[in-house]
This record gives structure tokens, C-alpha cells and sequence, in this order.
């Protein structure tokens, strides 16, 4: 007796939510505006519609600088675009930064990570880079002239005015890395 009095509870009981859940069913159907009819449907489906006008907008990289008219206001460099891998920062901080030495500002410091970085800059004045762990290429203006220097690994390289037979300023324009 003791087992069919055990088994007949747990019958029971699923009989009893079974029930329950099919009356809150037609409740919640008898609730819905129309009785739960398409039309009644397409009512609600209409006032959460989307609008097109409303979607976001898209991420596009432009590769510009971050917070560069800051950097340009307080330590008067300009920064354009580059790919994030060659960043400027305190020489106090550390070493084994790709030094940039120039009249106008005395010594500049870039930290270079990953395999290679690209950096658009404007530095007047430069006349000797040193080098990091990366081999490193800077391009430079003197009025129209473009020139190109090639900077070995952790070697102090003589550029611009110090490279040139007439002495000129030349202008740091970009730096290019790899490992």
C-alpha cells in the first residue's frame, strides 16, 4: 500500500502544475488586445517597430593621433596618425626608447611595441636619433628635399643637420619600426 500511496503523490502533483499552467495560458491569451488575433498582434509589433534613422553608426579608424592638440599645447609636438605601436613618452619613465634629439626640444622618447609601428610627426630641428631593440627608418624634409635615414638597432645615428653637408634644419616627418 505504502508504495502506490508514494507514487500516486508525485502523479497528482504534476496533474495539478499541468493544470495550472494551461489556466495561466488562456488567462494571459484572454489578455492580449483581441484575444490574441494576428490584427491584435500587428498592433503591438507596429508600436515597437524600429527606426532606421535611430541605428548606430559605424567605428571607422582613422588612425589619428589620440589627445594629440593636448600633446601639441603642452610640449609644442605635433603628432598625426600612426598605428599605436610607436607611442611618445617620459624619458624619465624608463629605457629602451627610440630617442629623438633635436635643438628645439632637447631629447624626445617613443616606446615601440609589436612587430612593426608607423608613426606621421612633425619635429623641427632634429639632428641625432638613438635606437631601440627595433630597426627604425625616419623620413625628413628640408624644404622641398625628402631624405630617408635608416637607424640601426641601439646605435646613436646622426640625422638632419648633422648629416648634411650644408648643415640644414631638416623637419622629422615619420618613423617607421620593425623587428
Amino acid at each position: 500500500m505504502k508504495a502506490r500511496a508514494i507514487t500516486a503523490k508525485p502523479l497528482r502533483r504534476r496533474l495539478l502544475g499541468t493544470a495550472a499552467v494551461a489556466a495561466a495560458a488562456a488567462l494571459t491569451w484572454l489578455a492580449i488586445p483581441g484575444g490574441g488575433t494576428p490584427a491584435g498582434q500587428a498592433a503591438v509589433s507596429e508600436a515597437v517597430a524600429p527606426v532606421a534613422g535611430e541605428a548606430p553608426g559605424y567605428a571607422v579608424e582613422n588612425f589619428a593621433y589620440p589627445y594629440a592638440d593636448k600633446i601639441l599645447a603642452e610640449k609644442n609636438i605635433v603628432l598625426k596618425r600612426g598605428d599605436g605601436h610607436i607611442t611618445l613618452v617620459d624619458c624619465a619613465d624608463g629605457a629602451g626608447y627610440l630617442e629623438v634629439w633635436a635643438r628645439s626640444k632637447d631629447k624626445i622618447c617613443f616606446q615601440v611595441t609589436g612587430n612593426s609601428g608607423w608613426l606621421s610627426l612633425e619635429i623641427p630641428s632634429v639632428y641625432v636619433i638613438r635606437g631601440n631593440d627595433y630597426a627604425a627608418q625616419v623620413d625628413m624634409t628640408v624644404g622641398s628635399e625628402e631624405k630617408s635615414f635608416d637607424i640601426p638597432k641601439n646605435t646613436w645615428t646622426p640625422v638632419g643637420e648633422s648629416a648634411d653637408p650644408e648643415g640644414r634644419e631638416h623637419l622629422l616627418v615619420e618613423i617607421r619600426t620593425s623587428k
